[in-house]
């Protein structure tokens, strides 16, 4: 069963990384890998929320974390993308704009999932775990 809900929630990260990266390119066109870097600032700050939650409350089932966190995030998340698109922008020549979304998706990646984190704790301040 667990199999099951990672392969469900990997299905529905997939298809709402799709339209991400569909609206972007539409909105801001394909030079640069805008769907991507957004993908993965709000996949890590997605994971910080979860991460903390699960933590504050770990009486969810089992199941419910694996399918969010395994399934729905690891679907959603692009890092191997990222990566395709960081060595694409360099083989074709442009390595400032490489340097800055390579330096900008971790950058950003890691503040986004600091924030999820910062904002559960925030807003569970005085609530028993």
């Amino acid at each position: 069963m667990a199999y099951l809900l990672v392969f469900l929630g990997a299905g529905l990260g997939g298809a709402m990384r799709h339209g991400v990266n569909q609206f972007a390119a539409q909105a801001l066109g394909v030079a640069f890998p805008f769907g991507t870097l957004a993908i993965n600032v709000a996949g890590s700050f997605a994971m910080g929320l979860l991460a903390e939650y699960l933590g504050l409350r770990s009486q969810l089932p089992q199941d419910v974390q694996l399918f969010l966190a395994t399934g729905v995030l690891g679907g959603f998340t692009t890092f191997s993308t990222f990566s395709f698109d960081t060595i694409s922008l360099w083989e074709r020549g442009e390595w400032v704009a490489a340097a800055i979304y390579a330096a900008s998706s971790v950058v950003f990646s890691l503040l986004g999932l600091l924030a999820g984190l910062v904002l559960v704790r925030l807003l569970t301040v005085g609530q028993a775990a």
